[in-house]
């Protein structure tokens, strides 16, 4: 998106410079909506936490079974 947002700067002045008018007010149309959407993944990033969902771990919850070499099971 800052690629986009820098590329549009550079058409916008390249529009100017040539006199094409209609194109350079596009272009700054399409600049706002990208510096916008750069605002908004920069509040979205601020936003964003870790949430802790209190899962077990899996050795908390997978069966053991353990057998001593002299307490085999019976059959």
């Amino acid at each position: 998106m800052e690629e986009i947002r820098n590329n549009l700067a550079v058409r916008i002045a390249e529009a100017e410079r040539e006199g094409w008018r209609g194109e350079a007010e596009g272009l700054r149309v399409s600049l706002a909506a990208t510096r916008d959407k750069l605002a908004g993944l920069d509040e979205r990033a601020k936003r964003a936490t870790t949430v802790t969902l209190g899962l077990p771990a899996f050795g908390e919850i997978a069966g053991r079974s353990t057998c001593l070499p002299s307490q085999s099971p019976q059959r």
